[in-house]
């Protein structure tokens, strides 16, 4: 009798263990699947936001062909400007041609830090000297002297050059897509059409700023910075 109830005593411990076992096993196990749940769902939504992070910031400061044409033949204008100035503060002998020549050093190097300030904005690379075509140009001033180089600066660099940067900055009002470009260009166009009527009461050759030259910067390629013939065309302000 007692040996019976000593089994049902130790069946009954048994039933015991196995019952609160099972509850901490169902437990432990409950708590690991929902720990791993919410982990995974923790990664997704992280990963959602680092992958919606990266698109806008590959959205920004993306800027087309077109615009970097535009930007890269104002980079250029601008050297060439601040290079031929420097060449007739040089040369000339003419007070007047030496101040225009210094107002063009000034007023093209603040443009080009303008300019440049954009470009590192928008992640574009501008080119540091001018093109092979205003470097023959410039070459070809260096050769004169005298009254034949004070002519020939202002009528081609004044002149010619500010028309052919009028209509590069025109076009880039009207067709550029990026909005901070174009506004760069609104703000350049009155300083470079002030260059042009300076130069254009020093010449006597009066005429609107608008006015087509032989050199006229109507292509995106050669933009502002061809003058076919003439030496360099001014960039931007």
């Amino acid at each position: 009798m007692q040996q019976r109830k000593h089994i049902n005593r130790m069946l009954g411990i048994a039933a015991l263990a196995m019952l609160f076992g099972g509850s901490s096993v169902y437990a432990q196990s409950t708590g690991t699947t929902s720990a791993q749940g919410s982990g995974s769902s923790s990664a997704q939504a992280g990963s959602g936001s680092s992958s919606a992070s990266a698109a806008a910031k590959g959205s920004n400061g993306s800027v087309s062909k077109a615009d970097q044409r535009m930007m890269k033949n104002l980079a250029e204008a601008n050297f060439a400007e601040i290079e031929t100035g420097k060449l007739a503060l040089q040369k000339s002998q003419n007070d007047q041609v030496k101040a225009y020549a210094q107002k063009m050093i000034d007023d093209h190097t603040q443009a080009q830090k303008e300019l440049e300030q954009l470009a590192q904005q928008k992640g574009v690379t501008l080119p540091t000297e001018t093109d092979m075509k205003h470097k023959a140009a410039a070459k070809a001033l260096s050769a004169l002297e005298g009254e034949k180089f004070d002519k020939m600066y202002m009528n081609q660099v004044g002149v010619r050059d500010h028309k052919n940067t009028h209509q590069l900055l025109t076009k880039a009002q009207k067709d550029a897509k990026d909005p901070d470009l174009k506004a760069l260009a609104a703000k350049m166009t009155p300083t470079v059409d002030g260059h042009l009527t300076m130069a254009q009461e020093h010449t006597g050759k009066k005429g609107g700023s608008s006015s087509g030259s032989s050199g006229s910067s109507g292509s995106d390629k050669s933009g502002g910075s061809s003058a076919s013939g003439s030496g360099s065309s001014s960039g931007s302000k």
